[in-house]
């Protein structure tokens, strides 16, 4: 695809940054001659733009065009009766080890694939989100190259991760088999970048899986007025925390709290116009969705198949069909629909 010579500052800079970007990173990384750098989530230009137009072609929230991604992709567009977007396989899964069980968020699926994956050398390593060592609950990008780093890093994050940042970290130490899980936004970033196709980034990422995103939430808001002062818990003393129809914050002492999500909209970030809440172009899409200890898992593309398929041959997680769930089915539809506004 040829690349339209446009500079930072005729695209992104005029109708992504002031209001429109979340902080992914994805045009800080591409960035050839390493103009921009990451500054208080956002992307900042350090030193004179050389217009060579690669950040426009890759930013997610920049002339995104979803069919044509589907296409690029699946080598055609979602019909209309696939509301959450194109796949091969629907279900509902649990990991089987209970290791992953004690740390995870719902069915552990993502964990337990990542595990899976790196233990059979499928993947030399997995980009993931963690938690600050100085701020608690703040995610932070992380670069798993064990299951120790994986298990320390399970569980889900309310707030944004920049994810890309560790991909960088991951291609700077010559990895060349990693799996990437990441939100929408940052999964429809690499599909641009293979769309390019940027090959350096493109070839490392093999796998990639996409996370159930409605909104994310700043920090500020989301951590320290909504689970500090509107519950008065201290993060440092928070478990867990969830979202079932409220956000449910769980303390290391076992006490659970919970916060209405009207309060907790008022702390969301610039995801409004995002029009994809399932990852509709990652390889295996997961999210929680109600469900108690299981996750609702969407397999979209031959690689994700395959992989996944491999794991539950191996025992390694163990599903059931959604038809179990029908509520469930119901629930993504109608949230995929308002996502992209068709509801």
């Amino acid at each position: 695809m040829p690349i339209e010579k446009v500079s930072f500052e005729e695209s992104l800079g005029r109708s992504v940054v002031p209001d429109n970007c979340i902080g992914c990173a994805t045009c800080v990384i591409v960035c050839p001659f390493q103009c921009l750098d990451y500054e208080n989530g956002k992307p900042k230009l350090v030193k004179e733009c050389k217009v060579c137009g690669i950040c426009a072609q890759v930013c997610p929230k920049f002339d995104l065009r979803m069919s044509e991604l589907e296409s690029f992709l699946f080598g055609k567009e979602r019909a209309p009766g696939e509301e959450f977007g194109i796949s091969r396989r629907i279900l509902m899964a649990q990991t089987t080890d209970e290791r992953i069980r004690k740390v995870c968020q719902d069915g552990g699926v993502v964990t337990a694939l990542l595990t899976h994956a790196l233990n059979d050398g499928m993947i030399d390593g997995a980009v993931v989100s963690g938690v600050s060592d100085d701020q608690p609950l703040r995610p932070v990008p992380r670069l798993a190259s064990t299951v120790g780093d994986l298990l320390a890093c399970a569980g889900t994050r309310y707030t944004y991760s920049p994810n890309m940042l560790a991909l960088r970290e991951g291609i700077r130490k010559k990895m060349s088999k990693l799996a990437f899980v990441g939100t929408p936004c940052q999964i429809n970033a690499i599909r641009r970048m293979q769309m390019v196709p940027l090959r350096k980034y493109s070839n490392a990422a093999k796998v990639l899986i996409g996370l159930f995103c409605s909104e994310s939430f700043t920090y500020e808001g989301f951590v320290k007025q909504g689970i500090q002062e509107n519950l008065g818990i201290n993060p440092i003393n928070v478990a867990k925390v969830n979202i079932k129809g409220k956000v449910l914050v769980k303390t290391h002492s076992g006490e659970t709290r919970a916060l209405s999500l009207k309060k907790a909209k008022k702390y969301v970030s610039n995801c409004t116009l995002c029009p994809d809440f399932s990852a509709e172009l990652a390889d295996i899409s997961v999210g929680g969705l109600g469900l108690e200890d299981w996750t609702l898992t969407i397999i979209r593309t031959e690689k994700g198949e395959r992989i996944f398929q491999m794991a539950e041959d191996k025992g390694v997680i163990r599903t059931r069909p959604i038809e179990d769930e029908t509520g469930v089915l119901n629930l993504l539809v109608k949230i995929s629909k308002r996502k992209r506004g068709t509801s």
